[in-house]
């Protein structure tokens, strides 16, 4: 990666989401709240699928990998946005812009396959149950997981193929909060054009395809349903409607910013967030507290560790230390 020798920008200005003084500091504390929640809630979900033995099945096995992806899609650049609230020059290095880029395309690319993957887990679950076992089985599990981390990889070595070494000698502001891709690549100093149309072509061709594989798959599951009986249409609509909204709330942006071609709105920033911050907080609420299993699990976890111990319970060693 020779980028150095063609640029003569070490850093980018960030503008944020606002310049208002009261503003910055409301942002500060509401997105630092925010983040500690993604971060708690998240880890809660693997901590409650990896210890309780009843939660060891398919489709908890890719949720647990969900909230990993979410825990690192929102930490790629909310900490930072969250320190640049108090900063009064809100700056990047050059490499820590590549690395911002590399990051956010590595997580989202891997997440919307995972999102097919847990989609097709359902379908095989309603529309082919006697074979479930066996179809999803660990080592699928593994390969379906394997596969989205690959295609992510993949996705986000493509993109920085095309901008990694593109000459930056000014202007070097970007008007959002973190190193958005089509942002950064107007800055160069030649015609982006080709480049751009790269861009769209490879976002496009993972975003709607994942999104096109993710809607048949739940029209497939909501026909098998429909023939079956009124109570598991409404059951299935009830699960599937708010796993539709995530993915909605997901997709949108996504392909609103990097399927639209070579123009950059305003609003981009703001539909930026949806799909860093807020949809890795929507993905605990709704993929595990409607879930009946995982509330139950949760609740036994809390009432192991924040119920008094009795002294037969803990260890002889800490025993003997209390006298």
């Amino acid at each position: 990666m020779d980028k150095f020798n063609s640029s003569t920008v070490s850093e980018f200005v960030l503008l944020g989401l606002s310049s208002s003084q009261d503003l910055q500091l409301f942002f500060f504390v509401f997105f630092s709240v925010l983040y500690v929640v993604i971060v708690l809630g998240n880890l809660l979900i693997i901590i409650t699928v990896t210890s309780d033995n009843s939660l060891h099945s398919p489709m908890y096995f890719l949720l647990g990998n969900l909230s990993f992806v979410d825990i690192c899609q929102a930490s790629f650049a909310t900490p930072k946005m969250i320190a640049d609230f108090l900063s009064e020059h809100k700056t990047i290095s050059f490499s820590g812009c590549i690395a911002q880029i590399f990051f956010i395309h590595l997580f989202t690319g891997g997440e919307m396959v995972l999102l097919v993957s847990m989609a097709y887990d359902r379908y095989v679950a309603i529309c082919k149950p006697l074979h479930y076992v066996v179809v999803m089985s660990r080592r699928t599990c593994t390969f379906l997981v394997t596969v989205s981390w690959a295609v992510g990889l993949v996705h986000t070595l493509s993109q920085l193929s095309f901008t990694v070494n593109l000459p930056f000698c000014g202007p070097n502001v970007v008007d959002s909060y973190f190193c958005d891709l089509p942002r950064v690549t107007k800055l160069a100093c030649l015609d982006s054009y080709t480049i751009e149309i790269l861009i769209v072509v490879n976002s496009g061709i993972l975003s709607l395809s994942t999104f096109s594989l993710l809607a048949v798959s739940y029209i497939i599951i909501f026909v098998t349903v429909w023939f079956k009986s009124s109570a598991a249409m409404a059951k299935a609509f009830s699960t599937l409607a708010a796993h539709i909204t995530v993915v909605i709330l997901f997709f949108g942006p996504c392909i609103f910013i990097y399927v639209w071609p070579f123009t950059t709105y305003p609003v981009d920033k703001l539909l930026a967030i949806f799909y860093t911050i807020f949809t890795p907080i929507l993905n605990p609420i709704i993929y595990t507290l409607r879930n009946r299993d995982i509330k139950v699990a949760m609740r036994k976890i809390m009432t192991y560790y924040l119920r008094p111990k009795k002294i037969s319970e803990i260890p002889l060693v800490v025993r003997n230390s209390l006298y």
